[in-house]
């Protein structure tokens, strides 16, 4: 961030980390995070994939599986034992689409892409194999108000918290767009931009509220009604497009 550059990495941490473990990867190790449904076919040896749900694979050389477009969450993730042999770029080694670096080749994969399997130590930690069931869809949504409260009209912040929200297709890893009531400013969008954080509410002059994703600018003018706690962030950004949203102020929980 201090480099001008987002956090990136995965949309749902906890599922890449159900994916992980059901390979026998540790959390952090590199997998597919995929919006549709992908092919995967095994080149030169023996692959053992893992998927979010718990699903695992052992595909022989040349061995093909479709796997399915996401149902349950908005996105779903495809690791194999040992990871993937892609290149460290400022400490990460995810996709940074918006910026055209990191992962394969900076891009969305391709129909043809290959992917060398690393060599990635099997260290699984305790917890990590049901990170997918600590995704709770039905959850309220915990943030902490501010901190541009005075931007806005009083009974914005009783909306925010009161009120139901559908997250819109127009959502992406940049921002999930929210529909529903919304939330009337004070002032224009000719302010001065401020340090921005995956989870921030911005709200634009139309008053429809926005969630920045890992891909996020690090910083904008548009003011932040309040920001989603860490914690919930997984629980937030697993939810499918169409799905209700309520949010609730955190009280230290």
């Amino acid at each position: 961030m201090h480099e001008g550059v987002p956090v990136g990495g995965a949309l749902v941490r906890e599922l890449l980390a159900s994916a992980n473990a059901t390979a026998g990867n540790g959390a952090q190790e590199p997998g597919i995070e995929a919006y549709g449904a992908l092919t995967v076919v095994a080149r030169g040896g023996e692959v053992e994939v893992g998927l979010e749900d718990g699903t695992r694979l052992r595909l022989a050389d040349g061995e093909a599986v479709d796997v399915p477009a996401p149902r349950a969450f908005r996105v779903r993730y495809v690791a194999v034992r040992g990871g993937l042999e892609v290149p460290e770029v400022l400490g990460g080694r995810g996709t940074l689409a918006v910026a055209g670096f990191g992962g394969h080749e900076g891009r969305a994969l391709r129909r043809g892409d290959r992917l060398a399997v690393g060599t990635a130590s099997m260290a699984v930690q305790a917890g990590e194999a049901d990170a997918s069931g600590a995704v709770d869809l039905d959850t309220l949504i915990r943030v902490v108000v501010g901190p541009d409260s005075e931007r806005f009209e009083q009974e914005a912040g009783v909306v925010l918290l009161s009120e139901t929200y559908a997250v819109l297709a127009a959502s992406d890893r940049v921002g999930s767009r929210l529909g529903g009531p919304e939330l009337a400013r004070l002032d224009g969008d000719d302010s001065l931009a401020a340090p921005m954080a995956a989870g921030a509410i911005q709200v634009p002059s139309s008053g429809a509220p926005i969630v920045l994703g890992p891909d996020h600018p690090t910083t904008g003018g548009y003011p932040v009604i309040a920001v989603v706690v860490r914690r919930d962030l997984g629980r937030f950004f697993a939810r499918p497009i169409g799905a209700h949203v309520r949010f609730v102020r955190w009280r230290g929980d």
